[in-house]
């Protein structure tokens, strides 16, 4: 069972999402927040798995309450829910350990599926739209940064996975592009996250458009079969 924690000032919007989710068997709501200091509370005292996060809301704003819990190192993947699917505030929420965003207006199959694949660790949440978003907002590296000092001590296989992650292909995809296993990728990633000191593939994602490894409009062009 996977446990929900709604933290949005609307009781609307909270009422909705509340029975959309426990309309599913392997969902459950946990608990509510009104605005960011109640979700921080609630937060601790529940531990649910995810959090649907409201971008824009009073006493505490919705990155605000997730770089806090982040740092804080809570378990919680953390799923924005935004009017505009390019939000500048969304792209900082993402920054700061966010796992995904959501429009408010999503289907239900797209609001369950979110949530499921937040608790799972996988793929980007509407990776061309998370994509995009990136590349308004990370238009090159910091100055005095280079691709190589940003990939620190990465291999050349998992950079490679870096730059596939930041164009939003899945494990899958990923797997299907480099020749390689779901469980070899899955394990690629795990360490990358280690060596970069990363939440998980949304900062990959920030971090490799942040610091050059690729570039806005860039595609990597799918490689040979290792040798």
């Amino acid at each position: 069972m996977i446990s929900v924690l709604i933290a949005d000032d609307q009781d609307l919007v909270r009422e909705g999402l509340r029975m959309l989710l426990e309309a599913e068997p392997d969902l459950a709501v946990a608990g509510e927040a009104g605005d960011g200091s109640q979700a921080l509370a609630q937060a601790r005292l529940l531990d649910p798995d995810v959090i649907l996060m409201d971008v824009r809301m009073p006493q505490m704003n919705g990155i605000e309450a997730t770089s806090r819990l982040v740092k804080e190192g809570a378990r919680a993947r953390i799923l924005m829910l935004t009017t505009f699917s390019l939000d500048e505030y969304v792209y900082h929420a993402l920054k700061a350990g966010a796992s995904g965003f959501l429009l408010k207006d999503a289907s239900r199959e797209q609001l369950t599926g979110a949530v499921r694949a937040v608790a799972a660790g996988e793929t980007l949440l509407a990776p061309a739209i998370t994509r995009r978003l990136i590349e308004d907002f990370c238009r090159g590296p910091a100055p005095g940064t280079t691709a190589a000092t940003a990939a620190g001590h990465l291999s050349e296989r998992e950079l490679g996975v870096v730059q596939l992650v930041a164009q939003g292909l899945s494990n899958s995809e990923i797997a299907a592009r480099l020749y390689l296993s779901e469980f070899t990728v899955k394990s690629h990633i795990a360490r990358i996250l280690a060596k970069l000191d990363l939440r998980d593939r949304v900062q990959i994602a920030v971090h490799a458009y942040e610091h050059g490894i690729i570039r806005p409009g860039h595609l990597t062009p799918p490689p040979g079969p290792a040798t």
